[in-house]
């Protein structure tokens, strides 16, 4: 594997990536474009000459954690050019967020190994400039995209660069959205009649598939604040049981109205008792864990909640989930993993 060029260029425009708002519908209409919503790390991804710069959304750089991406856009037929698209690691047929995250560690030694091991894929969706055409990013999607199309086609076959797809069609962006999942968490609508709108939500918009699931209620954490001199319940952590019956936990929920939190505190407080997780249970290593974050009560597995969420992978829920409804109705036994699969669209198959 090539090592990164030592020399680092800094960013020689004020470029940064356009934003996504979040709606709840796919927006039609002869002005959108639409594509799948990747599960990955935002990148603008710069090259000039042997100069290669990888750029986050927040402005971060990138490219100490993904050599074979520096070494791959350094192979490139194209000297100057300016590409926004989405890092993604493939595992199996869809992509892992969690072998993602294990990109950010501050040994090089250990991030040369993991690019060697699980080497990365740069989607491309949207191209900025070119030698050619510097002020690309100026011109309208509607200009730009054949122009990526383009540039793949010329330069980007037979690389780790893959071209990520468009569609005019509401009917295609509502099947990618049906079959989210494995590395695709959503679809992207994009104004075709707009130039970039760099560090803005006005030309994009994103949509997700939320979905439920019953959970028990393996423990909590207490609130930061208290609410009359108590302390009270923050969050609620959820679990799911396997195969073998241990029941593991896969996240949390913390969306509790104020005003319910000192009777849900007595009702959880009653079931306190060991191990409340008997699989992988919270506070476990992580370099995000706190001393507070590690801090929870333990629950007897009594109490099952449906709550909804956007994406599961690795075990676990992606994001907080929100509460639906309390379940009395279901045994926890009944709140198992497999309740969780889904038939999903194979990710690479969409890619070019």
């Amino acid at each position: 594997m090539p090592s990164p060029p030592a020399k680092r260029a800094r960013r020689s425009s004020p470029l940064v990536a356009m934003e996504a708002r979040s709606v709840d519908e796919i927006p039609r209409g002869k002005e959108w474009q639409y594509e799948p919503k990747w599960d990955g790390f935002r990148c603008l991804l710069s090259r000039n000459g042997s100069d290669i710069d990888l750029r986050s959304k927040s402005g971060e750089d990138l490219a100490r954690y993904f050599p074979e991406i520096v070494a791959a856009a350094l192979k490139l037929k194209a000297e100057r050019f300016t590409l926004d698209g989405e890092i993604v690691v493939p595992h199996g047929k869809s992509f892992s967020f969690d072998a993602l995250l294990q990109r950010i560690h501050p040994a090089a030694s250990r991030v040369k190994k993991l690019s060697m091991e699980t080497p990365a894929l740069y989607l491309v969706f949207d191209l900025l400039a070119t030698s050619r055409e510097k002020d690309l990013a100026e011109k309208t999607l509607r200009e730009r995209r054949p122009a990526l199309d383009a540039f793949a086609k010329a330069d980007l076959k037979g690389s780790i660069f893959r071209l990520s797809p468009a569609t005019a069609s509401y009917a295609t962006a509502k099947k990618w959205l049906a079959q989210s999942g494995g590395g695709s968490d959503g679809v992207i609508a994009k104004r075709i009649d707009l130039p970039y709108q760099a560090g803005t939500r006005d030309g994009m918009q994103k949509i997700k598939k939320f979905r439920s699931a019953d959970c028990v209620v393996g423990g909590f954490r207490y609130a930061t604040n208290k609410i009359a001199g108590r302390n009270v319940v923050g969050s609620l952590l959820l679990g799911l049981y396997d195969d073998d019956g241990l029941l593991h936990h896969v996240g949390f929920t913390s969306a509790i109205k104020a005003e319910e939190k000192p009777a849900l505190t007595d009702r959880l407080e009653a079931l306190i008792g060991e191990p409340g997780f008997t699989g992988n249970a919270p506070g476990g290593p992580s370099r995000w864990s706190t001393e507070r974050s590690a801090k929870w009560c333990p629950l007897k597995p009594k109490l099952v909640i449906e709550v909804c969420y956007d994406h599961f992978s690795g075990e676990r829920f992606r994001h907080g989930t929100s509460i639906l409804r309390w379940r009395p109705d279901k045994a926890p036994r009944q709140c198992r993993f497999e309740q969780l699969k889904q038939k999903v669209a194979d990710p690479m198959k969409l890619l070019k």
